[in-house]
């Protein structure tokens, strides 16, 4: 694959995590009420990048897990025989709380039933919210991110590249074309 453009570079992608994080607090505002929970795998330093966000700004710490949506997947006898599992880490309770799931791309989001489906079985939160880097347009369930960094519409042909340091060892986002 090729990459057709660059949508974020480093200090786009950081501007956006930070401003985030004030959406979050203004639409939130009992911050100690607040957890996060990246699907992995990127949405995990996202959501840690978010942390400190909220952590540099209201002084609160909130918690944050990494959940693994593998076997909520609906597709899952279509991408592996044997799938897989990261495990899932959550170490605190989200009875009672405001959770903000986090990912990098939304594409149909299949993966947000998933986490939501995976989050319900941990506890009865308050209110679930859904944090996307990047939405590209082609939802196939009545799912909408409450948190947008960026809404990219893409075809199908194209892919966007998150790509952090954590994981990639670069920050920016690309749309790759495919040859």
């Amino acid at each position: 694959m090729k990459i057709k453009a660059e949508l974020m570079d480093e200090a786009a992608l950081s501007r956006t995590l930070i401003r985030i994080a004030h959406q979050i607090i203004e639409k939130n505002s009992v911050v100690e009420e607040l957890c996060l929970i990246g699907i992995r795998s990127r949405g995990v330093p996202l959501a840690k990048r978010i942390q400190k966000n909220i952590l540099d700004i209201t002084g609160v710490e909130v918690p944050v897990g990494a959940l693994d949506i593998t076997l909520y997947r609906d597709d899952l006898s279509t991408i592996a025989e044997k799938p897989v599992l990261s495990g899932t880490e959550v170490d605190f309770d989200v009875t009672g709380k405001t959770v903000v799931l986090v990912d990098d791309v939304i594409f149909t989001c299949r993966t947000a039933r998933a986490a939501m489906d995976a989050v319900t079985d941990l506890g009865r939160p308050a209110r679930i919210q859904l944090f996307c880097l990047i939405d590209r347009g082609h939802s196939e369930l009545p799912i909408k991110a409450t948190f947008v960094g960026k809404n990219i519409p893409t075809s199908h042909s194209e892919v966007v590249g998150v790509r952090l340091e954590e994981t990639d060892g670069e920050n920016r986002v690309v749309i790759l074309e495919r040859e």
